[in-house]
Parts: structure tokens; sequence; C-alpha cells
């Protein structure tokens, strides 16, 4: 693809516009719907991240690399398999010997939309800060403790705009710990859309196997 990989965009150039960030969430949470959803066979991609999100020369996103992908059968809805994806995008569940279903997926873009919203990666182990060296923590204590303003210091169009909390709930929501409180894409999509509200997340440490 022309423009290269989201990666390449977000974490190697300066700060893209918004307005392009939240285009591309946007057309990423559409391609993984659409594996979800819509494939004959439900696909769980198993390694949403940056580097595998490509833009075209309008910068629109593509999802790429189905080297880890999982093809269900048309009666599956989930299935067992050994580790795969990449670290830091890497559902809980995956460690915890429990069935994988298309919430693997789900958690991975949660974390992904945390790094378009910031502009950041997930993991920073040089920030001044420690509560801010994993993204994920750290965008849930502003969440809680009203300072959202944090996560995108310096970003005005960000600041500025009102959507901004509702991705960051929406993705509080995609990076719960229980994966049976993760919503499905097509409601991401319906959330990010604004067809329906985005409620108040919960911690998403708080789950207990």
């Amino acid at each position: 693809m022309s423009n290269g990989s989201l990666a390449n965009f977000l974490f190697e150039n300066s700060r893209p516009n918004w307005y392009k960030r939240m285009q591309i969430a946007f057309a990423t949470a559409r391609g993984i719907c659409y594996l979800h959803e819509e494939c004959s066979n439900q696909i769980i991609h198993c390694d949403i991240k940056p580097q595998n999100v490509l833009l075209d020369e309008s910068f629109t996103a593509k999802i790429s690399d189905f080297g880890l992908a999982k093809l269900l059968k048309p009666d599956q809805s989930k299935t067992t398999t050994g580790i795969r994806g990449t670290k830091r995008y890497v559902a809980p569940e995956w460690f915890r010997n429990m069935p994988i279903t298309v919430k693997v997926d789900v958690y991975s873009f949660g974390i992904l939309l945390l790094e378009l919203i910031c502009c950041r990666r997930n993991y920073e182990p040089d920030v001044e800060v420690e509560t801010e060296m994993i993204l994920a923590d750290f965008a849930y204590d502003c969440y809680k403790e009203g300072t959202l303003h944090l996560l995108v210091a310096n970003d005005e169009e960000a600041l500025n705009d009102k959507q901004f909390d509702k991705f960051v709930m929406i993705a509080i929501w995609c990076i719960q710990e229980d994966p049976t409180l993760r919503p499905t894409m097509k409601r991401v999509m319906q959330l990010m859309e604004g067809s329906v509200e985005v409620p108040i997340p919960p911690d998403p440490a708080s789950y207990i196997t």
C-alpha cells in the first residue's frame, strides 16, 4: 500500500490529524466486523496491530497479514489453539487456557484504538512517570480520575472533539479482561457511529478467573 502501515503513520512521523486517525479507526473496525459477521465462514484474525493495518493512497485502512488467522466452521463460535498474535495486543484468555472467540480481535482493536487516540505505543518504557508506561492502564486511570486530557496533552484537535471521551470509553470496553463483557465488532461500530450510547465501562482488570 502506497502509504505503508499504520505503525509507520502513527509512530514514525509527526502527529497525524485527529480526523484522519478517527477515519482509520472506523475503517479498521469495519474490516474486522466484516471478518467476524459477513464472511461465509467467520474469521478470527488473531494479530490485529498497527503493523497489520495498511493505508492506501487515500489513507483508507486495509487489514493485512492473515498468517495467524483462524477460520471457524459454520457451526463453530470458538476454538482452542496455541497462543497467536503479538505481545501487548494479545487478549488475556490466550494465557488462561480458555476457548478463543472473535473477542480476541476486539481486545486487540481496543489497544489499537487507544494508540490511535493517543498517538503512542501501548508500551513506552521511557516515559517519565511509571504509571503511564502501559497505555491501557494509564487510559483507564485517567478515565476513572476524570483526567482524560492527560492522554492527549498538546493535541488540541483531540481535546476539542466531543467524540474524544466516547472513543476512550469504547476502547476501555474492548479491552475488558472478561471476554463476555467486550462488545462485538458490530456493536463497536454502532457505538462509534453514535447509533448506540456508550455505557460507563467497568475496570478492565476486575475480571476474576
